[in-house]
């Protein structure tokens, strides 16, 4: 039986159940009517001289007659007689009426509803009275109705449905409590979430099962369905999920893909659904002849196609499409053309699999925004959400990029939906963009407990605000502490400064920590960094940094290296600096979902007023694809750092690299690079200088989908190496090379992902500590 299905079923019966001595009472005051008037039948016309009301207690008289529409000394019919009893009994006033011709007096005898005194909601345990109450139409001191009541069971019903739990069953039942009065109360019967059992697709060939399950929102239930509700049953998503299949089939080049209909059975003897997704992927198309031409005369379309970057014999996008069309747009603005539009015109090529594109630069129609209405946002301000507008009231009207701007207000995450629509202004050649937003939650308060190999067991508490005070401003204070750490953060971060695309951010922390198994000093940090961003390209980014930090080294095991002792004898170092920041991410403008690169380069020149100046340069690439068809995904990165003393001090451990796990996999903290053999401890002293490259594959392990368990094998190969002072050479700090292979396993739970290491080090100093096993938890509640 289907969920259409089910649920009349269950309503019916619901009805046939609850309302019966109503409906039994109902029917018997119509037969009254019928019995006390036989001569109705007979008679073909009344003349009735006065009305006489009988039972009424809170309704006056005059109502009773307007609802009887019947004049003094009117003649009227049988039927029209019928008609006023009907417009009675249909008021929802009374719950019997009978209407008694005696001569010329006809008598209305009526039974009024009862007043509500009370509404009140039992047997809910998920959702809160006032929820409830709040959804239906009964009011307290409202007349009582039936068919009223029967409704607001039924929103009651419908709003546990939504959240999965479609068993849910209410009945409205009434305590009477004299004078007229009752008081309504509606029992639940909650029931369990009814759950998806089984996730299917039928007419799939390029892609399998459990990959396309993956795009989805919805999920099979699983180990964790008691933490995670997207495996409950809710045809609402479902539908939302068909237009994401489409949006993935498309983005890979199927076209003409089409989810034409979407299944939900319950099995005999199961509480869950098995949903089919029937779909058509149709012929997969690459990108053909890709022309520009112009239809606007004098202008050149060699300069708009170099824009362009369409790649003839690539997976055919729209979106790229799309994106190629942007730029062109936005090189005409830059030309100061205006009402300058680029239609693209596609050409099937179905033997060849290809599509030719022909992107024609044309002069589209001459109309310009008048403006722009924001509605919904309660907290957040006008500004922020027209910030994410290129287009504002004056320019000409271009529907792509107000759709690209419904996009960036989507992604602020301020909004739970967002609806932006264009509609005719003052005048024809005028247009009002219409943003309609509902805003939710972008506040967090979080405390929970951590456990690393490096640190141990800690607990954490963090306060994060993405919205602060309806601004768009962004506000995080967070402390972790654990045996040998505690680290205290602040970030704060203004992300539209002077309503243009300028960020103004400061980011501060304070960190301590003790001896150590693996180092045997303890250590104080502290840095205030405010920082100014901004775009150099749709996909680059650059930040200048000034900062202001201080540490110190103290109480240095005496049995630890003579190079930690010198840096401890320096005692607390105060200095500022300032440092650059290039990023480059093609995730920004989202080319290509299967593929991502990633660049940061940053250069520091730091220690002004302290004893070492300094200059230290990081670098880290990092790429990602799927392959075979999207079931595997492959990442590499390289990264590289050095840090250089300007006037002979030296740098200090604090300031020089580590190579902890998260970098090189298979080695312990302080695990690799120079190291004082000749001291008690055998101490780790760091490197000035360091590189490393990763490369691992992540894959599907046949488990089931639901379980968002997967496995991966990664090789990691560094080196860590350069000292200021090593000891006249009595410390080796040359180059060696560590390398290592391992195996992972990846767990995506509902309180962030997991990820297991096992490293094996091929490669290593004899001195080198190993941890093959690694893992990180991080629990909240």
């Amino acid at each position: 039986m289907t969920y259409n299905e089910q649920r009349a079923a269950r309503l019916n019966g619901l009805r046939k159940s609850v309302f019966a001595p109503a409906a039994t009472a109902l029917f018997l005051g119509v037969s009254g009517a019928s019995v006390v008037t036989p001569t109705a039948v007979i008679a073909q016309s009344y003349s009735f001289s006065s009305v006489q009301i009988v039972g009424t207690e809170r309704i006056s008289a005059s109502t009773v007659l307007s609802y009887l529409g019947i004049g003094k000394g009117q003649t009227v019919s049988a039927a029209e007689l019928n008609d006023a009893y009907q417009r009675l009994t249909g008021s929802g006033l009374f719950n019997t009426v009978e209407l008694q011709p005696r001569g010329s007096t006809l008598v209305v005898r009526v039974q009024e509803y009862s007043m509500i005194s009370r509404i009140n909601v039992e047997g809910n345990r998920r959702k809160e009275d006032d929820e409830l109450i709040a959804l239906i139409q009964s009011r307290p001191r409202d007349v009582f109705s039936p068919s009223v009541a029967e409704r607001d069971a039924q929103i009651i019903a419908e709003a546990y449905a939504a959240d999965g739990r479609i068993s849910a069953e209410v009945v409205p039942r009434i305590i009477r409590r004299g004078g007229g009065r009752v008081d309504l109360v509606f029992e639940v019967v909650e029931g369990k979430n009814a759950e998806i059992e089984r996730l299917s697709f039928s007419g799939n060939r390029a892609f399998t099962d459990s990959r396309l399950r993956r795009v989805l929102t919805s999920k099979q239930a699983g180990i964790l369905r008691a933490f995670v509700r997207a495996d409950t049953f809710d045809p609402a998503r479902l539908e939302f999920d068909k237009q994401v299949l489409t949006d993935f089939y498309n983005s890979r080049g199927f076209v003409d893909f089409e989810a034409t209909a979407v299944s939900a059975e319950v099995p005999q003897s199961r509480d869950g659904y098995q949903v089919t997704f029937q779909i058509t992927e149709g012929q997969q198309f690459s990108l053909g002849k890709v022309d520009t031409i112009s239809e606007i005369d004098g202008l050149d379309p060699a300069e708009f196609e170099r824009v362009a970057r369409l790649n003839p014999g690539t997976i055919y996008n729209p979106t790229k499409v799309d994106q190629a069309i942007a730029r062109m747009e936005r090189l005409a603005a830059q030309k100061g053309l205006t009402f300058v539009n680029v239609e693209p015109r596609v050409t099937r090529n179905d033997r060849e699999g290809t599509l030719d594109v022909t992107l024609a630069i044309v002069r589209g129609p001459r109309v310009i925004v008048e403006r722009i209405d924001i509605e919904g946002n309660q907290t957040t301000l006008d500004r922020v959400v027209r910030s994410q507008f290129r287009t504002v009231e004056g320019d000409p009207f271009n529907p792509r990029a107000i759709r690209d701007a419904a996009e960036r207000i989507r992604a602020l995450g301020y909004f739970a939906n967002v609806d932006v629509q264009a509609r005719e202004g003052s005048a024809s050649d005028r247009v009002v963009v219409d943003v309609d937003v509902e805003e939710q939650g972008t506040g967090s308060l979080s405390f929970g407990a951590a456990y690393s190999t490096a640190t141990g067991f800690g607990l954490n508490a963090s306060f994060q605000e993405t919205n602060f005070l309806g601004r768009g401003q962004f506000i995080k204070a967070a402390f972790n502490g654990g045996v040998t750490a505690r680290n205290y953060e602040f970030s704060f971060a203004e992300p539209n400064l002077f309503g243009r695309d300028l960020v103004l951010g400061i980011d501060a922390f304070y960190t301590e920590t003790t001896a150590s198994a693996y180092a045997m000093f303890d250590s104080t940090n502290a840095r205030i960094e405010p920082y100014l961003e901004f775009p150099v390209s749709a996909t680059s980014r650059v930040a200048v940094r000034p900062f202001v930090e201080g540490g110190r080294i103290s109480n240095v095991d005496p049995a630890s290296s003579a190079v930690l002792s010198a840096e401890a004898a320096r005692g607390w170092q105060f200095g500022a600096g300032a440092g650059l920041t290039y990023t480059f991410d093609t995730a920004r403008n989202a080319i290509d979902p299967t593929s991502r690169a990633f660049l940061r380069l940053t250069g520091d020149v730091g220690g002004l007023g302290a004893d070492n100046q300094y200059i230290k340069a990081t670098a880290l690439a990092r790429v990602q694809t799927k392959v075979l068809n999207d079931e595997v995904t492959l990442r590499a990165e390289a990264e590289a750092g050095a840090v250089y003393s300007l006037n002979g001090a030296g740098s200090r451990i604090t300031d020089r690299f580590l190579l902890p796990a998260s970098q090189l996999r298979g080695f312990a903290p302080y695990g690799v690079g120079p190291r004082d053999l000749t001291a008690g401890n055998m101490d780790a002293l760091g490197g000035n200088y360091f590189a490393v490259a990763r490369a691992e594959a992540q894959f599907p392990l046949g488990l089931p989908e639901e379980y968002g368990i997967s496995g991966g094998v990664f090789a990691d190969v560094g080196t860590l190496w350069g000292l200021d002072n090593n000891l006249g050479g009595t410390i080796d700090d040359s180059m060696y090379l560590r390398a290592t292979v391992g195996a992972s396993l990846f767990w995506d739970t509902p309180v962030g992902p997991l990820r297991f290491n096992y490293a094996i080090p091929l490669r290593k100093q004899p001195y080198d500590n190993e941890n093959r096993f690694e893992v990180t938890i991080s629990t909240s509640f």
